[in-house]
């Protein structure tokens, strides 16, 4: 891990407590999320011959073809449905219970998801099944708001992108571990493929017996509950010190700040001029993250491996370096990204999967005439992957906890929430009609996403690595046109100095005059 800016406020390493909240909080969050995106692919047959036997038994036909695509797809589909509709809830379930109260209650959405997925077939309910897919959805929609949110606000600002990694790298490595339970020598087979959704209910109950003991997050007790004691100890226990007197006059310095206490409505923040590049921000870089095509890879990878000459009884295992190669870029990301920066990383990583999917379109095209050809796709695939998760996977929800100080954070999540599962079903569904009218160009397609998300990023996003959240929002006054008062001007020059201790001041917010 990084050592610390000279201007660190505690000097000391990440402590057990700081890593067990983040690794417990992204085990029954985003794990669930990233194991639920490849869990259905292995046992996709054998589901499909469920639905026609159970079809068979109640009215005594074979299950039409039409039918059974629009049972499949509706299964699949409706993961993005139910994600939508957690998203448009989590900013009042975390007004309400808090953010890891929030995290602690979406676990029953998981548990009940698990019984209804694990007991559909033995219940002869292809019903089940689809309900609980629509049931995990609402989880994850709820998770992927609420878990960025709790990490950014438990993060001690130099290492705020480290543990905000933490999401990324459990969405990998939920993929990764869907794989491979999904092998036909573990559960991938006909008689154990329920199995592999009562798996869900493991890292949920893993996460409702050890988060419970860890803290709130400061800033919401301090902020928004109004409780300076508990406040208090929960930066003590996750700094591992016991003078958090810095910590939490930064965090009063923001409240005395804000023009308003309370929480923001998601209209108000529409209407705010004050954070209008913000929110511009985070929704181009959200609908970026799905809409940069790297679903899009995943039809093509297994067609790659057959004309590569690979047996079909190995492509599963073969697939399973895509999700080895997501962890491992996921965790390298993690490591660099408080030396390296979240915009270097975004850029690099959008540009690079513009590269590597121009490769891919030319090498498609040639893969018929040379024989070595679909090896080379298949590298470039895996670059398409690695170049994902080095940044564009993970660094859209660090920023938009970043980039919004407390009163805006549950709205602002909701619209990047709201942005993330439109953009995923609308890869879903306009995907299929892309590739059939353009073929192996359709890759050109999310090229050209890549580079005009790139591009903006470089323009208008300010780096916010080792930077308080008032610090953040200072950087987008200009082009929000927002001009300090002499009063906050003053304010913000003399609370950037440092004691003789070396202690750093809170920034103070400026006032806005229109």
């Amino acid at each position: 891990m990084d050592k610390p800016q000279k201007d660190d406020p505690s000097g000391k390493p990440v402590t057990a407590c700081l890593l067990s909240a983040a690794f417990f909080g992204a085990l029954g969050s985003s794990f669930l999320y990233g194991y639920n995106l490849s869990v259905v692919n292995a046992p996709a047959l054998y589901i499909k011959a469920f639905y026609n036997k159970t079809w068979i038994e109640r009215y005594g036909d074979p299950i039409g073809a039409e039918t059974a695509t629009l049972l499949w797809s509706i299964t699949v589909s409706i993961f993005a449905i139910g994600g939508l509709l957690g998203a448009l809830s989590v900013s009042l379930l975390i007004k309400v219970f808090g953010r890891k109260g929030t995290l602690l209650l979406n676990n029953s959405f998981a548990l009940t998801a698990a019984l209804l997925l694990t007991l559909g077939e033995k219940a002869k309910s292809f019903e089940m099944l689809i309900i609980g897919r629509l049931i995990i959805g609402v989880d994850s929609g709820i998770a992927l708001s609420a878990l960025p949110m709790y990490l950014g606000e438990i993060s001690p600002r130099h290492i705020r992108g480290f543990i905000g990694q933490f999401n990324s790298i459990l969405i990998c490595l939920g993929v990764f571990t869907g794989q491979v339970l999904g092998l036909p020598e573990l559960l991938g087979q006909e008689p154990k493929w329920n199995y592999l959704f009562s798996f869900l209910a493991l890292p949920a109950m893993l996460q409702l017996c050890v988060l419970p003991f860890l803290p709130e997050s400061p800033r919401y007790l301090l902020m928004e509950r109004r409780d300076e004691a508990g406040a208090e100890r929960a930066f003590q226990r996750l700094l591992g010190k016991k003078d958090v007197s810095q910590e939490l006059e930064e965090v009063y310095t923001e409240a005395r700040a804000q023009d308003n206490s309370s929480t923001i409505s998601v209209l108000q923040l529409l209407k705010s001029p004050t954070v209008r590049w913000q929110l511009i921000t985070i929704i181009i870089t959200m609908a970026c993250y799905q809409l940069c095509g790297l679903n899009a890879i995943w039809y093509y990878t297994n067609a790659i491996l057959r004309e590569a000459g690979f047996a079909e009884h190995t492509l599963p295992y073969i697939t399973m370096s895509t999700g080895f190669i997501e962890t491992l870029a996921a965790i390298i990301s993690g490591l660099v990204i408080e030396r390296i920066g979240r915009k270097p990383l975004l850029i690099f990583g959008f540009s690079a999967m513009a590269v590597f999917f121009s490769l891919l379109t030319v090498f498609l095209n040639f893969q018929d005439s040379v024989s070595w050809m679909p090896y080379l796709s298949f590298v470039c695939i895996l670059a398409v992957i690695a170049s994902f998760c080095s940044g564009p996977g993970g660094i859209p929800f660090i920023l938009t906890g970043e980039l919004f100080e407390q009163s805006y954070r549950p709205a602002a999540f909701m619209i990047a929430g709201t942005v993330n599962w439109l953009s995923n079903f609308a890869v879903g569904l306009l995907f299929p009609f892309i590739q059939e009218t353009l073929q192996s160009f359709a890759f050109l397609v999310f090229a050209v996403t890549c580079i005009l998300g790139s591009i903006y990023l470089h323009v208008v996003l300010p780096e916010t690595k080792n930077k308080t959240f008032m610090d953040i929002s200072q950087s987008f006054a200009k082009i929000n046109k927002i001009h300090l008062s002499p009063t906050r001007e003053m304010q913000l020059v003399l609370s950037t100095k440092s004691d003789m201790n070396g202690k750093v001041q809170a920034v103070a917010k400026m006032e806005t005059s229109f």
